[in-house]
């Protein structure tokens, strides 16, 4: 009796060790894919190359020539992939610190002008900072609103604005405030502490209208325009190529992946 008990758990363990290494096997041969890794809070490198081009794509193409880039090592912070002249800058934010979430899956092109890239841009690459240094969620939110509170951070002293043209981006959107991969080609004129009554647009009013849209914190405020319904359709026709190695990157900034 004793005998074939002591065989019953050997076969049982064997059984287990093999079924162990198969899904081992399996789970090598079939990593976790992009959207899968979504759910994780650990931001992947992009290649630089990509990277940099999916910064500029947030301009006009002819501005793109003399313009500065940031590109996001995850260990570091923002480093310089490229020096400009004309005064503005351009980056791909990965943290929407006022949401108090991180995820790996956000990807928002923008670029400011001369007074954006001394403000609002610090703004964007000290909360990288604060992510990489270990901050959570919360304390990152309360933090940089703090840091508006006590003037450490300025606003512009004058009108100024960020472009936003690129033909992807992911991030929370609206109507549902949800994370979508989509083109949102718009514009952002600085309009710190200023609400939509302000303009005389109403809560709920067309967004093709301009609209006051608070990012996080009254300071944060910008007055947004969507450009033209010709030039939207042809922003993805002539990014065509970046948008396929985007893609081919990541399948969360593939066009056709709207899920969260």
């Amino acid at each position: 009796m004793q005998t074939k008990v002591l065989t019953l758990k050997l076969v049982v363990f064997l059984a287990t060790m093999n079924a162990i290494s198969v899904l081992a096997q399996n789970a090598q041969h079939h990593p976790p894919n992009s959207s899968s890794r979504a759910t994780e809070t650990t931001i992947e490198q992009m290649p630089a190359k990509l990277e940099t081009q999916f910064a500029l794509s947030a301009l006009p193409p002819a501005m793109r020539d003399p313009t500065t880039v940031y590109v996001l090592d995850p260990n570091k912070g923002y480093q310089l992939s490229r020096q400009g002249t004309n005064g503005v800058t351009c980056l791909v934010e990965r943290t929407a610190w006022e949401q108090a979430n991180f995820r790996n899956d956000i990807y928002v092109p923008l670029c400011y002008d001369a007074k954006g890239s001394k403000t609002f841009l610090k703004v964007i690459m000290e909360v990288a900072e604060l992510r990489i240094q270990g901050m959570t969620p919360d304390a990152l939110k309360a933090e940089i609103e703090n840091r508006y509170k006590n003037k450490t951070y300025h606003l512009p002293d004058k009108p100024g604005l960020s472009y936003m043209i690129a033909p992807v981006m992911r991030t929370w959107m609206m109507p549902d405030w949800q994370v979508h991969t989509m083109p949102m080609p718009h514009l952002m004129f600085y309009a710190p502490n200023m609400k939509n009554e302000d303009i005389g647009a109403l809560p709920n009013s067309n967004v093709l209208y301009p609209f006051i849209f608070k990012e996080g914190i009254a300071e944060q405020s910008y007055m947004i325009q969507l450009i033209g319904a010709s030039e939207k359709t042809r922003i993805p026709a002539d990014e065509k190529p970046l948008l396929h190695d985007l893609c081919a990157f990541r399948d969360v900034l593939c066009l056709a992946n709207k899920e969260q």
